[in-house]
């Protein structure tokens, strides 16, 4: 039992690593740019600083402040769940990473959230004048995330014939 213990608490290094790998792009975006500050990689491609007091797609950015704490609440019972489902399925490898991203994403976003009262966007997608708004590296492990799940959910089941109990993966 102690190693499964062990086990699910391996899913917890790759959220860490989102949140390492987050912080240190938002920082060092934040070092190298002014705010609003763009720069050209590729021709559908920019760095650029932003500031986003919003959910994804800026969604309440001017709502006056008191979304910060709204999301936060949010960011934190979701995280809470994650970190249950994460416990349960440990051993569903798809599923286990999913939330992992997920959950280290979410954290990486509260971090910035508590302690700049905005979260850092970077990454700038366009295509002539038309811009994907910004995001950053936490945004990206969300979708992955997200993206694996709707994956793993439209998969065929596993069941067996006559109701079976799933197969389920080797610890």
């Amino acid at each position: 039992m102690r190693e499964d213990g062990a086990r699910w608490m391996r899913w917890l290094a790759v959220s860490a690593a989102v949140i390492a790998l987050d912080l240190a792009t938002k920082a060092w975006v934040s070092a190298a740019f002014q705010l609003g500050e763009s720069r050209e990689l590729l021709p559908v491609f920019n760095l650029v600083l932003a500031h986003n007091t919003g959910a994804a797609f800026s969604f309440l950015a001017d709502a006056g402040g008191w979304q910060r704490w709204v999301f936060t609440a949010i960011t934190v019972a979701i995280s809470i769940a994650l970190v249950i489902g994460l416990k349960r399925q440990h051993r569903n490898t798809l599923v286990a990473a999913a939330f992992a991203l997920v959950l280290g994403g979410a954290l990486g976003n509260l971090y910035d959230r508590l302690t700049l009262g905005y979260v850092v966007d970077f990454l700038d997608f366009h295509w002539g004048r038309a811009h994907f708004p910004a995001f950053n590296a936490a945004d990206s492990a969300i979708s992955i995330g997200v993206a694996l799940l709707l994956w793993d959910g439209l998969r065929p089941s596993q069941r067996g014939v006559a109701g079976e109990p799933a197969r389920q993966e080797k610890p």
